[in-house]
């Protein structure tokens, strides 16, 4: 039987078919007056993860989704990268999944039934890791593969982090290596090394289930996680709705192995350039190799976390993350990249 490459069946892959962040904010855009909810306490305002609604009993509900287009060629494997994507976002709120439901979009007459049946084992799967339901969803026939979870999740109020609250002298840590947009690139090409990819894959099909302990902490100043708009475009995020600068050093940030092997041919995701053409002006001390690296749009990609600077050898001892990067006070430049 011929192979099927999932992967070149879609003209994206994974968070790299986001909508950059400059298209996104013209769409987003209304000239109608925003309705005030007193109970919604995350909306689309401040562009965080997930939308968060106060119960008013001190408990909050969570709700996210998010779905993309095949980033491996696997069906099993897709199911269970577009998951932990997805529910990522819950985790990146401090909080808690509690069900998830199913988003295909399926080329019934390209793709057999039973590869769609193994992209919602890979979802079951993950959903089991999680301890949660996958509890239903929606399918429509459409031109391109497509498929991810909207998740319901819990945080007490208490517990919520936001990518907005963060401060002056935060130390910034991440959770996953960057890079998975330059190897999954190089996959679909065909130039991709096996144990390169399989690296990728084993960070984008890990939880990040650490987001419900930072909840707990309260010198974690903010959190988000880092998707389709690269480190970059997700700390100015995090810079700009806090109203504070960042200083980073390239060297200290943890990338894949073997990214020079791509790098050095030009290989990196179309949505590389779009995100920095979102972001160019807000951003100092790019060079060749980190502007490839840290434009990159991720996958499933691991926490950005701010931590009070009084607290940073204690997390540090406590998680075995190292800083690669400081908060300052706001500078005409969001980030300085050293």
């Amino acid at each position: 039987m011929e192979e099927i490459k999932l992967t070149q069946y879609s003209h994206g892959a994974g968070c790299g078919c986001k909508i950059s962040p400059a298209v996104l904010d013209a769409i987003l855009h209304s000239e109608s007056p925003a309705e005030k909810f007193s109970a919604l306490l995350v909306g689309n305002e401040t562009k965080d993860d997930a939308a968060v609604y106060d119960q008013g009993d001190g408990n909050c509900i969570i709700s996210t989704t998010d779905f993309f287009m095949p980033i491996v060629d696997d069906a099993f494997t897709f199911g269970e990268i577009a998951s932990v994507n997805a529910i990522s976002d819950v985790y990146a709120m401090g909080g808690k999944p509690m069900m998830a439901l199913a988003i295909l979009g399926w080329p019934v007459g390209k793709l057999s039934n039973e590869l769609a049946q193994q992209v919602l084992e890979g979802a079951r799967k993950v959903c089991k890791e999680a301890n949660i339901p996958l509890a239903g969803g929606h399918s429509i026939d459409s031109p391109e593969p497509i498929f991810g979870l909207a998740v319901t999740g819990s945080v007490r109020k208490e517990n919520l982090k936001q990518n907005n609250t963060a401060t002056e002298s935060c130390l910034l840590y991440l959770t996953k290596p960057l890079g998975v947009g330059i190897i999954t690139t190089a996959q679909k090409r065909g130039l991709a090394d096996a144990a390169d990819v399989a690296e990728a894959v084993r960070w984008m099909t890990e939880l990040n289930t650490l987001g419900a302990e930072l909840g707990e902490l309260p010198y974690v100043k903010a959190l988000t996680d880092v998707t389709g708009f690269g480190l970059l475009g997700h700390l100015i995020e995090v810079c700009e709705g806090s109203g504070v600068s960042a200083e980073i050093e390239y060297g200290k940030i943890p990338l894949l192995k073997n990214l020079d092997a791509y790098t050095s041919k030009f290989i990196y995701p179309d949505n590389t350039m779009r995100n920095w053409q979102s972001y160019e002006k807000k951003v100092s001390g790019i060079g060749a190799e980190s502007l490839l690296t840290l434009c990159d749009p991720q996958t499933s990609g691991g926490l950005l976390i701010c931590v009070d600077e009084v607290h940073g050898n204690e997390f540090e001892r406590r998680f075995g993350l190292k800083p690669f990067g400081k908060l300052v006070a706001k500078q005409p430049m969001i980030v300085e990249v050293r």
